[in-house]
């Protein structure tokens, strides 16, 4: 049996805000954007080619403190161009660091050890970790 995770709560304090950021800056696809009267609102994205959501809004979401969420993580084959893309959409990102050491040989330097990291607007952190081979 498959045990999947399809959603991650974010805890924001600005809706609108977090939804120009996850998509506009980071290019998240934008799934739904859904309002059931004054009281529930509900935005999904999902980063490019993911399984996994990100989910924020108000009335149907936990009650959480915006950002206190750390340590999400997004994978990527190429950390040098996730990075520059990132720059390029105005995010601001730490420069790209070596975390560790391979513990067996791999195609490319980076993979499992290259990382960068940044926060969306209410300080919610992210790291992006190059994986561009799996054994």
């Amino acid at each position: 049996m498959n045990w999947t995770l399809e959603v991650v709560i974010v805890p924001v304090s600005d809706i609108d805000r977090a939804k120009d950021f996850y998509s506009n800056k980071l290019g998240f696809g934008l799934d739904h954007d859904t309002e059931f009267g004054d009281d529930i609102r509900l935005v999904q994205l999902t980063p490019p080619g993911s399984g996994c959501s990100i989910v924020f809004g108000r009335g149907a979401v936990p009650k959480m403190e915006p950002g206190s969420i750390q340590g999400l993580q997004l994978v990527v084959p190429d950390i040098h161009k996730a990075h520059a893309e990132l720059v390029e959409r105005g995010v601001e990102v730490s420069d790209v660091q070596v975390l560790g050491a391979n513990p067996n040989p791999v195609p490319d330097p980076l993979d499992n050890v290259g990382f960068c990291f940044f926060n969306d607007p209410d300080g919610n952190g992210w790291a992006i970790q190059q994986i561009s081979t799996r054994p």
